[in-house]
């Protein structure tokens, strides 16, 4: 499942990366290319703009009314079953590449004392190049997505 927000979307597009979604988003981007990529590339168009979506309404496209971002989650999750689909942490929150373990000798010289001496768990995006570790923002992410999960998953079971 692959998604593209609308430049209203920013805080959904991370959210979702977070989780692990393939999730396209950029701060500025004219409509015209927005539908162009999700048409090319396959994408769920998420919008909270009406006429944006009017346009891409009879392609892969779903249409969040103003409420807060963790209700804009849960309908994606819910629209799209998502729920069981989950890789959290696999992606780059600021680029959308994805994630794959590194050896902390490879990036001691890049690393802060203090995460040298306390963490020894290391991912680096493939495309960027940013470092992520097993901090207290890691714990808290985790924290959040199973809690998520375990809030919203069991309304869909019967």
């Amino acid at each position: 499942m692959k998604f593209i927000a609308d430049c209203h979307l920013g805080k959904i597009a991370k959210y979702l990366r977070i989780f692990g979604f393939d999730t396209l988003y950029f701060q500025s981007i004219d409509d015209d290319d927005i539908i162009e990529i999700a048409q090319k590339e396959e994408r769920v168009l998420l919008t909270s703009d009406k006429v944006l979506y009017e346009r891409m309404r009879h392609h892969n496209a779903l249409y969040l009314a103003h409420a807060g971002f963790e209700e804009h989650l849960r309908e994606i999750f819910y629209h799209y079953k998502l729920f069981d689909k989950v890789k959290p942490l696999s992606i780059c929150i600021k680029c959308n590449g994805e994630l794959e373990e590194i050896d902390k000798l490879e990036i001691i010289d890049e690393l802060k004392a203090k995460t040298k001496k306390y963490f020894d768990t290391f991912a680096r995006c493939k495309e960027c190049g940013r470092v992520y570790w097993h901090g207290d923002h890691y714990k808290n992410m985790l924290k959040f997505v199973d809690e998520f999960i375990a809030k919203y998953k069991k309304e869909t079971e019967f």
